[in-house]
């Protein structure tokens, strides 16, 4: 099955299809004649482009990130869906993330730049090493991913799905032979769930989360196939 595949580059729009066995990301690269990122691809043609600008990058975070991640889990738009673990005090930060940061924990944290700047964090970790979450997803195996723009000025401005597209490139080289990716935002999370949509994430089972606090909170389990979307 042939997929369309168009490349927005300038101020021109090159179309394309999949080759056989081909990703959605290797058309794209091909059709463009250079790297390409995910635009929108929820539709039935899948929209990339080949614009360098903004840079967007990862790095592993360090301690010295801690009074960032302070601040944007006390953000208000990052608060409602990270503040179930209550409130996000420096001291409670350094306990939960300290040792994820110093390698003691099966989750790894990176921060996300913008042309340099830290804006926000996301974090990925093997399912398989979160036994509840191992039985919402039919791949045990697949990468977890979770995430928030801390910085209230780059909310709303594109940077969401290319930070995605950005991690999801990392994916084969630091977990070699994971085929799938999994997020699961709260029901309620809108713009959580366009944004996976549009780097390929398709919503999957809605479960209940327990809450520190006694309450439920329902999720949307999302998956993506990397030898579809990326590899």
């Amino acid at each position: 099955m042939f997929t369309p595949v168009a490349v927005h580059t300038g101020t021109q729009r090159l179309g394309g299809v999949t080759r056989p066995g081909e990703s959605w990301a290797a058309a794209a690269t091909r059709i463009a004649g250079r790297p390409a990122y995910a635009l929108d691809l929820s539709g039935e043609v899948k929209e990339f482009s080949s614009d360098p600008t903004p840079v967007v990058a990862l790095r592993p975070m360090t301690r010295g990130d801690l009074p960032h991640l302070v601040r944007w889990l006390n953000a208000e738009h990052v608060h409602q869906w990270y503040g179930g673990d209550g409130d996000p005090t420096p001291d409670r930060v350094a306990e939960k993330y300290g040792p994820r940061i110093d390698g003691k924990s099966a989750v790894t944290h990176r921060v996300i730049e913008v042309n340099g700047r830290s804006i926000g964090f996301c974090q990925d970790y093997r399912i398989s090493a979160q036994p509840d979450y191992a039985l919402l997803t039919p791949d045990p195996d697949a990468i977890g991913f979770d995430y928030a723009i801390g910085e209230p000025a780059f909310v709303g401005r594109g940077i969401g799905p290319r930070m995605a597209w950005v991690w999801l490139g990392s994916i084969p080289r630091r977990y070699p032979g994971a085929t799938t990716c999994f997020a699961a935002p709260d029901h309620r999370n809108a713009a959580s769930l366009r944004m996976l949509a549009k780097v390929g994430f398709e919503q999957g089972t809605w479960f209940d989360e327990p809450q520190p606090d006694g309450s439920t909170t329902t999720m949307v389990g999302c998956s993506l196939d990397l030898r579809r979307v990326v590899t």
